[in-house]
């Protein structure tokens, strides 16, 4: 722990604190659980795996992608203190996939996919922000008007939001990175900070138009008995249902990859030298999941949103994650009713610039560039996690990537060249039966009267099946005047 980062890791804590927050309320009322579990799971997040993770950077809590797998969990197993002894079971899979270090196969996962992740999560939060942005839910007569039902605007929600995402892109400007003083202060606090004094001043000038300005709720807890008397323990009689090892199996097996995912696109936004291990964020993974099945909160794993903005908010070490998880625990025990004043729109315009940065279009353009190797395989995990998900949609990604580097490796296993009545064949590889269709193809093009060089020194294997391609060729040429030189076989 280094004290002289303490300057910039207590402003990215407050930051990452104020986004954390709503996301871990939010998530846990997704799932059909009480706000207070996404709570708990967030401070174990900030403090538990934080302590046992080899990542600076990398801040650990409930994930918007598993809540879909947590309601399926609990209706499949009819409780959720069921759920919690499937979560506990993940925990020590999860160690043991890093004590094994199973963790360096995520090299294997292409960036083109790890970008498109990242994108498709950037689109998933502008997507989610904008109703919270307009004053979603919000109605009234003085202040709303009805967007086809679906959800009302709110012109001071749409001000604080407006207000708060210029103040974001001013904060991105040179003339204020340059300032002393003002590029000492992170962006989305002074944000934040924005929408609080909104708030406060609002409720004695403007009340009617605050009034209805969507705020943070938090549930107040007057002790840390009380605290304690609202945390559930794992029902351990459901060890006997063979479907809480399937779900604790999926738990650990989605976490990880989220977590490992999390964290290979998380070196692309602020690399570490040394890189920290996957197999050692795995093992600190399965300690927090282990915590939480045990106090009764959600699964967790590291999420690149709240990462981001704890590294775009200037973190410069753990001090910042750690910061954040003592909040999220003090504010949730002794100042409830202070964190109300903080308005949802302000928290959105920090999700919106996020979520921008995350899918920017230079993104699109840079893909664009290197042409359809790269752009396909980039588009297909970006629409497939929209559409089916996030597994779903990285694999959709990796066969795509696949399947465009086989044609590319294929295609490029193989070349003819032609100088005058010379034809040079070149083996740049290890031929098998798939070059078959393009081996006949190219000694298909070969015309009668020439001359064939073959240059294998490449290819150090070919398949029979090639080898018989070669042959039926090499006995045939001669009938068409055709020399052939090295001729392999």
């Amino acid at each position: 722990m280094n004290l002289s980062t303490l300057r910039k890791d207590i402003p990215a804590g407050l930051v990452v604190f104020l986004v954390a927050l709503p996301l871990c309320l939010g998530i846990a009322q997704a799932s059909g659980l009480p706000p207070f579990v996404g709570l708990l799971t967030g401070v174990i997040g900030g403090l538990v795996v934080t302590t046992f993770s080899p990542s600076k950077f990398a801040v650990s809590g409930p994930a918007a992608g598993l809540v879909t797998i947590v309601t399926g969990a609990i209706e499949t197993l009819g409780s959720f203190s069921a759920l919690l002894l499937a979560l506990i079971i993940a925990g020590v899979l999860q160690f043991l996939l890093g004590a094994v270090r199973a963790g360096r196969f995520i090299t294997l996962v292409p960036g083109t996919v790890i970008k498109g992740m990242l994108a498709a999560i950037g689109i998933l939060l502008i997507i989610q922000q904008i109703p919270v942005a307009f004053g979603a839910g919000e109605e009234n007569e003085v202040d709303g008007l009805a967007i086809a039902g679906a959800f009302s605007v709110s012109i001071s929600a749409i001000v604080v939001s407006g207000a708060g995402l210029l103040i974001l892109w001013a904060w991105g400007t040179r003339a204020v990175k340059k300032s002393r003083v003002l590029g000492w202060i992170p962006g989305p606090l002074v944000a934040v900070l924005f929408g609080c004094m909104a708030t406060v001043l609002g409720d004695r000038l403007f009340p009617e138009l605050v009034s209805h300005l969507p705020r943070i709720s938090l549930p107040a807890f007057d002790s840390l008995q009380a605290l304690t008397g609202e945390l559930q323990t794992p029902n351990w009689a459901a060890w006997q249902n063979p479907a809480v090892y399937m779900v604790a199996v999926t738990l650990a097996i989605v976490a990880s990859l989220e977590t490992l995912l999390s964290q290979e696109a998380l070196k692309k936004l602020r690399p570490q030298n040394p890189p920290p291990s996957p197999d050692k964020e795995m093992r600190a993974q399965g300690i927090g999941n282990l915590v939480s099945g045990f106090l009764g909160g959600l699964p967790i794993t590291a999420v690149i949103v709240r990462s981001s903005v704890n590294v775009s908010a200037g973190a410069q070490s753990k001090i910042s994650i750690l910061i954040h998880g003592v909040l999220l625990l003090v504010c949730g025990l002794y100042f409830s009713n202070l964190l109300n004043a903080i308005p949802l729109a302000s928290l959105a315009a920090v999700l919106l610039y996020t979520g921008y940065k995350l899918a920017t279009p230079r993104l699109f353009v840079e893909h664009a560039r290197h042409g359809a190797q790269q752009l396909v395989p980039f588009l297909a995990t970006i629409g497939g996690i929209l559409v089916f998900g996030m597994l779903a949609g990285i694999g959709i990604g990796l066969v795509t990537q696949v399947l465009f580097s086989i044609y590319k490796s294929h295609h490029n296993a193989l070349m003819l060249t032609r100088y005058d009545d010379h034809y040079v064949l070149r083996f740049q590889q290890n031929l098998t039966f798939m070059h078959n269709p393009r081996l006949k193809g190219l000694l298909a093009e070969i015309p009668e009267n020439s001359v064939v060089i073959v240059d294998h020194d490449n290819a150090e294997y070919l398949d029979p099946d090639v080898k018989a391609v070669l042959k039926d060729f090499g006995e045939g040429a001669s009938q068409r005047g055709i020399v052939l030189n090295q001729w392999p076989v």
